[in-house]
């Protein structure tokens, strides 16, 4: 089948356990895209905690951060396409947040908020580089808009209020899941990786056969599901597996990424 475009999540995925791209895996990856592919990093991260490893693989292109609510071209930073969630979902979320007094880590252009400066959100700030601020006034949050609300606490905590959401939750056009364990991300409905791939596919001509998904995690199950070629990693849980039209023999420390590339794109 000839592929035209390919993305590959971040963390679990593209990077290693080190947060780093390998070698090799920029090699593929820049051999693929040679050839006339075009690759995406899509993550549920903020462009700043992309920015590196795009000019680590120097190439162009469009860019899908915040799980699919906002596209970027990496060439001048222009944003192609973005879905904020709406304001009264925001709201709620917000409200059961500190009802639940969990550590919220709020993104509201392209700025980290939290609820709580504590050491939970200093370490998920460290991968983007992006100092937290104290949550302003909610009416602030809401006029700038909020594109992502992540909450983060114990994995037994996040299981609980997952469960409870998932029966009583009082927003409505919202999605949530668990990116990691102890994460619960919060986002528009009409926001998911798989839309994003269709949204590139309007702006750069192919179509969902033409394409190829690459993830380990449940925020990854839509675009694996919806790519012609949904790989899952090695290292992926047995729920994403099930799902996956590939497995990889390499996990993400084992250039697991450059597999799927190497076999479906440059046959080698």
């Amino acid at each position: 089948m000839n592929y035209k475009f390919a993305a590959a999540d971040m963390d679990g995925t593209l990077l290693n356990d080190e947060n780093e791209i390998t070698p090799y895996t920029v090699e593929i990856i820049r051999r693929a895209v040679s050839q006339g592919l075009i690759f995406s990093i899509c993550t549920g991260r903020p462009i700043q905690g992309v920015e590196r490893y795009q000019k680590q693989l120097g190439i162009q292109g469009p860019v899908i951060t915040y799980n699919g609510a906002m596209i970027l071209d990496s060439a001048d930073g222009r944003v192609l396409y973005k879905q904020e969630l709406e304001a009264d979902d925001a709201r709620l979320i917000l409200e059961a947040g500190l009802n639940y007094d969990t550590t919220m880590c709020i993104w509201s252009d392209n700025k980290l908020y939290g609820n709580k400066l504590n050491d939970r959100i200093q370490e998920y700030s460290q991968p983007t580089k992006v100092t937290p601020l104290l949550m302003p006034s909610t009416g602030q949050l809401l006029a700038q808009g909020i594109t992502k609300i992540l909450w983060y606490d114990d994995t037994l905590k996040i299981q609980q209020i997952e469960k409870e959401l998932q029966n009583t939750a009082p927003f409505h056009n919202v999605t949530f899941c668990t990116s990691k364990p102890f994460y619960l991300e919060f986002f528009n409905s009409q926001v998911s990786k798989a839309a994003a791939i269709d949204r590139i596919g309007e702006l750069y001509g192919f179509t969902p056969d033409q394409t190829i998904a690459i993830g380990d995690g449940f925020n990854d199950l839509s675009m694996i599901q919806h790519a012609a070629l949904g790989a899952a990693m090695a290292n992926a849980p047995e729920g994403v597996k099930e799902c996956a039209d590939y497995i990889t023999a390499r996990t993400n420390n084992e250039d697991g990424v450059a597999e799927v590339l190497g076999k479906y794109i440059l046959n080698i």
